[in-house]
C-alpha cells in the first residue's frame, strides 16, 4: 500500500471476501491485469495500479465497500457521504471526530477513535480483528485510509510518529516502515486492532478541500487511497512524473540523475535528497518503482520482445533487467509473461 510494490499476501486477503461470497476470482484478477497463477508465489508483487483495479473490481462485484471482509456490508456511497460531512468542518480535528461518529452509526462498521494525549494525537481502529482470516489486511487498510484521507483533507502529508498493530508480524512486516513512514510495532495485544500517533498540532490544520476535489477523489476511492504512495503535490510526485516523462521521450530511456532533477526543481541535490527522505522515499526507490511499473505493464500487454522492453527502460544488458525484475516481483520477465498468457 505504500511499499515498493503490493505483495501477493495483500492480493489473497483482498480476495477473501469475494471467495466467501462464492464469486469467481479469476475474472477479477484478469480484469486487473494480474495473472491468477501469481497468487501461488509468496515473493510475487504487483503494481499499485493493478491492485487499485482489483479493489475497484471487488467493490463492484461484492456491492460492499468493505469487499465482503467486514462483519457487516457497507453499502456503496457510505464512504462518500462520510467524506461530504468532513468537508464542512473547519479543521482536521473536527473532521476526524465527525468521521468517528459517522461510522459509529453503523453496526458492524469500523470502531474508530481519536484521542489527544498531551502534544500527541492518537487515531485508533478499536475492532477486535483477532481470529479474522484477513485481520491484518483490514487493520492495515483502515489505518492507510484514514491517514491518507486526513492528509488529503488538509492538502499536506501528515508524518506519523509511530504505529502499532495487534496482529503478529506478517511475512512482509519489513515493508511497514515504508508503508507508514514511521516505526511500526506488531503483536501489541488484542485491542485496539491498530493505532498511530502524530503531532496534535495537525488537528488544527484547516480543511482545504471542496466538493469538486472530492468528486475527483471519489472516482478512484477507496482503491486510490489504498494504493497510491503519495497524495497532494509532493516532491516524490514531481520526481516520479519527471521520470515517467523521460521514459516516454526516447528509446532507450535516459532517466535523469539526481543533479539533473534537482536543477529542474530549482533546489540543490542535497535538498532534494533530504525532502525525499522526509517523505519516506529516495531517488533510487522512485526510479525502481517507475521502471518496475513500466516493465510489468509492458509484459502484461505482451506486444514487445523482452530484450526490446529492457532497452526501452534504459537497461544496458538483458541480464541486468532480469535481475531487477526478479528483485521487484519474485519472478523472471519470461515467467511473468507466461503466467499472463496462461491465465
Amino acid at each position: 500500500m505504500g511499499s515498493p510494490g503490493i505483495t501477493v499476501h495483500h492480493l489473497r486477503a483482498a480476495l477473501g471476501g469475494a471467495r466467501r461470497l462464492g464469486l469467481d476470482t479469476v475474472p477479477l484478477l484478469q480484469g486487473a491485469g494480474i495473472p491468477p497463477l501469481l497468487l501461488g508465489d509468496d515473493a510475487a508483487q504487483v503494481t499499485a495500479e493493478q491492485f487499485a483495479r482489483l479493489v475497484r473490481g471487488l467493490h463492484r462485484a461484492t456491492g460492499d465497500e468493505f469487499l465482503g471482509l467486514g462483519a457487516a456490508p457497507s453499502r456503496p456511497g457510505t464512504f462518500a457521504m462520510m467524506c461530504c460531512t468532513c468537508l464542512a468542518c473547519p479543521d482536521l480535528g473536527t473532521a476526524l471526530e465527525r468521521a468517528v461518529r459517522f461510522y459509529g452509526l453503523f453496526p458492524g462498521g469500523p470502531d474508530l477513535g481519536l484521542e489527544r494525549q498531551g502534544g500527541e494525537a492518537v487515531f485508533a481502529v478499536r475492532n477486535d480483528l483477532h481470529g479474522h482470516p484477513e485481520g491484518a489486511f483490514l487493520a492495515e487498510c483502515a489505518m492507510t485510509l484514514w491517514h491518507r484521507l486526513a492528509g488529503w483533507l488538509i492538502g499536506r502529508r501528515i508524518p506519523l510518529r509511530w504505529a502499532r498493530f495487534a496482529h503478529p508480524a506478517p511475512p512482509y512486516a519489513a515493508e511497514y516502515p515504508l508503508m507508514f513512514g514511521c516505526p511500526v510495532r506488531c503483536g501489541a495485544g488484542p485491542a485496539p486492532a491498530a493505532a498511530a500517533g502524530f503531532d496534535a498540532r495537525w488537528l488544527a490544520a484547516p480543511v482545504v478541500r471542496d466538493e469538486e476535489g472530492l468528486g475527483e477523489l471519489l472516482r478512484q476511492a477507496p482503491a486510490g487511497l489504498l494504493s497510491r504512495r503519495e497524495y497532494g503535490t509532493t516532491v516524490a510526485d514531481q520526481v516520479r512524473h519527471a521520470l515517467l516523462r523521460s521514459l516516454g521521450e526516447g528509446r532507450p530511456a535516459r532517466l535523469p540523475e539526481v543533479t539533473q532533477l534537482a536543477a529542474r526543481l530549482a533546489v540543490s541535490p542535497a535538498t532534494l535528497r533530504r525532502r525525499l527522505q522526509e517523505e519516506g522515499t529516495s531517488y533510487r526507490r522512485l526510479k525502481d518503482q517507475v521502471r518496475r511499473d513500466a516493465a510489468i505493464t509492458g509484459l502484461a500487454e505482451g506486444r514487445e520482445p523482452i530484450a526490446q522492453l529492457a532497452a526501452r527502460l534504459g537497461f544496458s544488458e538483458d541480464t541486468a533487467f532480469h535481475r531487477a525484475f526478479r528483485r521487484w516481483t519474485g519472478m523472471t520477465p519470461g515467467a511473468y509473461r507466461l503466467h499472463g498468457q496462461r491465465s
